[in-house]
């Protein structure tokens, strides 16, 4: 499985399409053979999620498993499996984002691609340095993380 790391600053054209960068579209071809499923993100943060078609298929029953009578659950399954589109790299290493997708996380010209190991996420740049200028507002940290050391 491709581990997908770094931020990459794309465009995507008035049609919605965008070119994939060379070094991630190598690992999604090798990963995937360019099969990817696009999402959104059920965070706060309006972005999308971009999965490699067989790591999709592993959450995908995870979120359909899920007991739907909490509130949570049944808007994590919406979003998620609501927004989920299977795409395609075309030959010249593009997609085409649904206009719903692109309505959802404010997608415009100027995008960030985002590495996270088994996924991508798909910013509009201005939404993603406004949450890089964010403060948490919190110092509440998991005892997982106090652990880490880097």
């Amino acid at each position: 499985m491709s581990n997908f790391l770094g931020s990459h600053a794309i465009n995507m054209d008035a049609k919605g399409r965008l070119a994939i960068p060379s070094r991630v579209r190598e690992q999604l071809a090798q990963a995937c053979g360019g099969r990817i499923v696009l999402t959104a993100n059920a965070d706060e943060e309006r972005c999308l999620w971009v999965y490699p078609e067989p790591q999709w298929e592993v959450i995908q029953p995870q979120i359909e498993a899920l007991p739907n009578m909490n509130r949570n659950v049944r808007r994590l399954q919406r979003l998620v499996l609501g927004y989920a589109t299977p795409l395609e790299l075309d030959p010249a290493g593009r997609i085409l984002i649904p206009p719903t997708l692109r309505s959802y996380a404010s997608l415009d010209k100027k995008l960030m691609l985002i590495g996270q190991g088994k996924k991508l996420e798909l910013w509009s740049e201005e939404s993603w340095f406004s949450w890089l200028d964010e403060s948490s507002g919190s110092d509440d940290m998991p005892p997982e993380m106090e652990a880490l050391s880097l």
